[in-house]
């Protein structure tokens, strides 16, 4: 019986000595605290931002909207991505009164979807750096569009950062 507790003392141990040597090499290998471009490191993808009036957008947009469903699941799955294309559309902001009445009118019918897809963005940490380097809030979008594999387009209702 001593034997047992003897060995289940040192398995403690080595235990504890293993992660001791580990942790600084997990440490090395995180994001670095100095970098000027934290998101850059996490994302490892091409952040592009333009700015656009959602009256010329208005197509894109609602055609994106009306895929959410299965955008979902794109989402969900996406772990790398070459480029991520941000289109602000300054005028559906909520400081110039939202989205205009047709994009508005699309969400509401597709507001539980929606929803989903802004808590996915969220749980995605390449999808969710990507807007926060650029200050988007989950809540400002409005659609994503994979249009060619590895790229997408997020719609944000949203003025881009000064």
């Amino acid at each position: 019986m001593a034997n047992g507790r003897r060995i289940a003392r040192w398995s403690s141990v080595v235990a504890a000595s293993l992660f001791a040597v580990a942790a600084p090499h997990a440490a090395s290998a995180a994001q670095p605290l100095g970098s000027d471009k934290p998101a850059a490191a996490i994302v490892d993808s091409d952040v592009r931002q333009e700015e656009a009036l959602s009256r010329t957008e208005a197509g894109k947009v609602i055609t994106a909207i009306d895929r959410t469903r299965d955008n979902i699941g794109t989402v969900r799955k996406t772990t790398k991505l070459d480029r991520v294309d941000i289109v602000f559309l300054t005028d559906a902001a909520r400081s110039e009164g939202g989205p205009p009445p047709a994009i508005e009118n699309k969400m509401k019918q597709h507001q539980d979807d929606v929803a989903e897809l802004r808590q996915e963005i969220e749980a995605n940490a390449l999808l969710f750096n990507a807007i926060d380097s650029r200050r988007v809030q989950a809540e400002d979008v409005l659609a994503v569009e994979f249009d060619n594999p590895g790229q997408v387009v997020i719609y944000a209702a949203a003025k881009p950062p000064k």
